[in-house]
């Protein structure tokens, strides 16, 4: 059999999965759904969309994207035992093309204190996990957990038992960014030596960031012979984040020729899904982030502006169109009809009809009459705060805020509550937007706790969209949670994330503190009801 070995390097993303596994995270079916089509349009080859046993609603959000993602592989995350494998196949099996991923540690660190187990035990374990997913699923991949930091025999017998039992993907995962791109070289090239059977398989890469060298560790992996590359948007990810798709991809891209590798990624659609993304989670994108960064392409000296009006290539080795970074650029004004909106918003990668497209036509007319300009990102802003309607739950129906540098501001709100009864609740803050969230709490009976809150601009001007991202927590001492949800236990934090768009950032912050309420309770109803500890711990946030 000829190596699996090749020039194209596959791009596995794992933003669903886990990116969504970052603090304050929480996304609905809808919006994972969204993002998974735009991760198809970016022409990624493998879309994690997430870990089915988790919960309910993580399956089905999985099991949806099977089914209406065309494109990609769709992989569910399994760990190794039966109940997880089976509900992973669940998921994926009416994917045109799924794949189990399933994983076990081999650092006797994990094997020890983690696992309570022996290494003999992660061998059978793995023999039995594999062997199972491979009689529901030919693509089966398998990962050793935290290998960086295990012994390189013990990971090797354990690989040569996953390929025997039919694993078509070996991930080699840097699971706590502990290793460095010569130690990660070493490792790979010694299994490599010590598992001859590996070069007929594909082997993948998995890098944490929490030195900061997870794209230069996947980079390291591939030059090793790796073929698969792990990502996600942005490098959102447990703690530090993953190796950042955007940085790995245009590393490639434009430095290809030197390594002689590529991806099939379409990078004109790479800054349209790290918007997205960062809508959809509320996790900001820094402004020197590299590629997709607001200052990217931007450039403050005098030397280096004289530069770039002279000729782009003096300071820029790659062009920001490239990337997509050119929808800044009018698209409508105020006097455009549904025709030009629907055009205009499939001309972004959205369809919509009917009565979808009729909210989304009357949410434009909106915006038009206090902007002056409509572009291409003040569209997607609205088109993905659309999304976070999904589901029926808190929101907010309107407000007064009367605020003053003599005396404390005062709110009063009305809230639609999720049997859509509506209720009004009032309260004193510090500033305006506090004793927003606090008349929000008071309407609910939920006694939320706020744990960060951001307004960006969506776009430059006065007149521009504000776009507010809220986390709440709730849990002990809140008297609430104890009433209403009795499964939940004494520490146990419970977190919910919310956004919202529009041109009066009270407005937005208001209802995006509604949506981050919503999202709590669901989750602490899930956690009340969960079955077991490793169920509730997958769904409560990292603090």
């Amino acid at each position: 059999m000829s190596s699996t070995r090749s020039d194209a390097v596959i791009i596995f993303d794992t933003t669903l999965r886990d990116g969504e596994q970052s603090p304050g995270i929480s996304l609905n079916a809808a919006e994972k759904l969204e993002i998974a089509h735009q991760l198809a349009r970016l022409n990624v080859d493998v879309i994690e969309a997430g870990f089915p046993i988790a919960s309910p609603g993580d399956f089905e959000a999985v099991q949806a994207i099977a089914r209406q993602v065309h494109g990609p592989i769709i992989a569910g995350l399994a760990r190794a035992n039966a109940a997880d494998i089976d509900r992973a196949w669940e998921a994926v099996r009416d994917s045109e093309r799924p794949r189990i991923h399933t994983f076990l540690s081999t650092s006797d660190i994990h094997i020890e204190y983690q696992l309570m187990s022996t290494r003999e035990d992660v061998k059978g374990l793995t023999r039995a996990s594999v062997a199972q997913a491979k009689a529901l699923c030919q693509d089966v991949e398998f990962s050793p957990m935290d290998a960086t930091r295990a012994d390189v025999e013990f990971t090797a017998e354990v690989v040569q038992i996953a390929l025997d039992e039919g694993a078509t993907t070996i991930n080699v995962p840097d699971t706590v960014g502990y290793t460095m791109p010569e130690e990660y070289t070493a490792f790979l090239t010694r299994l490599y030596a010590l598992v001859p059977d590996l070069h007929q398989a594909v082997l993948s890469v998995h890098c944490h960031d929490d030195l900061g060298l997870a794209v230069a560790n996947s980079f390291a992996g591939v030059l090793a012979g790796a073929r698969q590359v792990e990502t996600s948007i942005n490098g959102i990810g447990e703690r530090a984040g993953n190796a950042a798709l955007e940085e790995l991809v245009m590393l490639l891209h434009t430095r290809g020729d030197a390594v002689g590798l590529h991806t099939n990624v379409v990078t004109t659609e790479i800054a349209r899904t790290s918007r997205l993304v960062s809508r959809l989670t509320g996790y900001a994108v820094q402004p020197n982030k590299a590629i997709v960064g607001r200052n990217a392409f931007a450039h403050e000296s005098g030397i280096h502006q004289d530069g770039v009006l002279k000729h782009r290539a003096t300071y820029e080795i790659m062009d920001a169109r490239t990337v997509g970074l050119d929808a800044n650029s009018l698209v409508l004004g105020k006097h455009s009809g549904r025709a030009a909106l629907k055009s205009a918003l499939q001309d972004l990668g959205y369809t919509v009809d009917g009565a979808t497209l009729n909210a989304a036509f009357k949410r434009f007319k909106d915006i038009a009459d206090k902007k002056k300009q409509v572009t291409a990102m003040d569209l997607e802003a609205l088109v993905t705060d659309e999304l976070r309607d999904e589901l029926a739950g808190y929101a907010l129906e309107w407000f007064d805020v009367e605020a003053s540098s003599r005396r404390p501001p005062h709110a009063t709100v009305a809230v639609r509550m999720p049997d859509g009864e509506l209720v009004e609740g009032r309260f004193t803050g510090d500033g305006p937007i506090d004793a927003i969230f606090r008349a929000v709490n008071a309407a609910t009976g939920v006694d939320a706790r706020l744990r960060e809150f951001r307004v960006d601009a969506v776009t430059g001007g006065q007149d521009a969209l504000g776009e507010a991202s809220v986390v709440v927590e709730l849990g002990d001492p809140a008297a609430a949670i104890k009433a209403d949800f009795p499964g939940v236990l004494a520490g146990e934090r419970v977190t919910g994330a919310g956004q919202a768009v529009a041109t009066d950032i009270i407005q937005a912050a208001g209802t995006a503190y509604a949506r981050a309420l919503t999202s709590a309770v669901r989750k602490a109803r899930a956690v009340a009801d969960a079955g077991d500890a490793d169920e509730r711990a997958a769904l409560l946030s990292t603090p």
